[in-house]
């Protein structure tokens, strides 16, 4: 289950028991059966069901392919604790082995042999000069092995990143916009039209099929029964109208966070249930309010448009964006208004963003924030942690959990 959750799909406790009761029903003696029983229980729509299709046949194979397999994983252990034994041994400074962070160590253990020599040899070069200026030369050193082990750790995520080059729209639907590559963007500008087609389809039917209220229309019903001679024959019942929301998009396009909201603006202009009358305002350390005409209309010019407004490419002080929100004239916060922050919560001067975002609040009908950074990192996060208290947070990473939050937003 923990294999299928890092893929992106949503298999939590409720499900994993719903699997093992299903499972214990249909016996484990048929692959295709128990690959059908599972695919039902952990997938509800064609890209889950790709992901979920991959996934088995990585981890479900023949005993004598999991036997070389596990034999395979053994050696490969073993392998890598002698790396690390070998880090701590060979490669040390004064008896010290190099104070390294966890995730570095686990890179030297993945280098190629000629790269652990290199820094072999940098350590015994300058062995004798230590004696002379121990904590100089520890520091060269260590910053050595920084370097060395960061450059092989960039190569490594190329590598990854290269073998997916072929990857399926479900890979990409669940992958983190961080990780798109250039050659992805077309192809997830296509998903999201695709997805945005879908939700509108959904809606338009849902409202269909219950275009009436409850509530009855006295005046049409015995208006109706004239024609009858005052029998009420059928009865008339009000139409019911939904108004599309209107929304204000206070959007981050400090530094690597332009991409996101570039994702998160095209999926909600494509939602025609959200209103044409949005509002939006750019931050990152200042704030520029946006025609919505540019940012909605011509999204093919709104990278070059944000990236030449002067407000791109700063730090990010969401406090001074929200009370912007607050000041603009006429007031655009009120309370049939939805505000929608798009913004990873990492801001200067956080205890003016969290009375802000109060303020800002108390103002609107509602507070919505997407956040790009997964939900499972939220708690290490100190300007999420407090900000989250005040608003619906909601994390929005990949194309497939800006659906689901879009959806929420239009009450899909």
């Amino acid at each position: 289950m923990n294999f299928l959750r890092a893929q992106g799909l949503a298999v939590g406790i409720a499900e994993t028991q719903d699997a093992l009761k299903a499972l214990t029903m249909v016996g484990f003696e048929d692959r295709d059966t128990v690959r059908a029983t599972l695919k039902t229980l952990f997938t509800g729509s064609k890209q889950e069901q790709q992901v979920f299709d991959r996934c088995f046949d990585l981890y479900f194979v023949s005993a004598e392919e999991f036997k070389a397999n596990q034999a395979d994983i053994a050696l490969a252990r073993q392998e890598y604790e002698a790396r690390q034994r070998e880090l701590e041994e060979r490669l040390s400074v004064q008896g010290r082995p190099v104070d390294l962070r966890d995730d570095l160590k686990d890179v030297y253990a993945r280098m190629p042999q000629s790269e652990r020599d290199h820094l072999k040899d940098v350590v015994d070069k300058f062995s004798e000069k230590m004696k002379h200026a121990p904590k100089l030369y520890e520091g060269f050193i260590r910053s050595v092995f920084m370097k060395s082990l960061m450059e092989q750790q960039l190569l490594l995520e190329d590598a990854a990143e290269g073998a997916g080059q072929a990857d399926s729209d479900a890979d990409l639907m669940f992958r983190n916009i961080s990780r798109f590559r250039e050659a992805d963007i077309p192809r997830a500008y296509l998903l999201i039209d695709q997805v945005t087609r879908r939700i509108n389809g959904e809606i338009v039917a849902r409202r269909k099929h219950s275009g009436r209220s409850e509530a009855l229309d006295f005046r049409r019903t015995i208006r109706a029964g004239l024609s009858t001679g005052g029998a009420l024959c059928r009865l008339h019942r009000k139409p019911h109208h939904s108004r599309r929301k209107r929304i204000v998009m206070l959007c981050d396009v400090s530094g690597s966070m332009l991409r996101f909201s570039e994702f998160a603006i095209r999926f909600i202009k494509s939602l025609s249930e959200v209103s044409d009358h949005s509002e939006i305002f750019l931050f990152s350390e200042q704030v520029q309010r946006v025609n919505p005409f540019v940012a909605l209309q011509n999204m093919d010019l709104f990278s070059s448009y944000v990236r030449t407004s002067g407000v791109w490419g700063r730090g990010t002080n969401i406090g001074r964006a929200l009370e912007a929100v607050m000041a603009a004239a006429p007031p655009v916060l009120t309370p049939n208004t939805v505000l929608l922050v798009l913004s990873d919560a990492k801001s200067v001067s956080l205890d003016q963003a969290e009375v802000s975002l109060i303020r800002a609040g108390n103002a609107a009908g509602s507070v919505i924030w997407m956040n790009p950074i997964p939900e499972a990192k939220w708690q290490y996060l100190k300007g999420v942690t407090r900000l989250r208290q005040h608003c619906s947070m909601v994390p929005c990473g990949t194309l497939d959990e800006l659906a689901r939050a879009c959806q929420r937003l239009i009450g899909g």
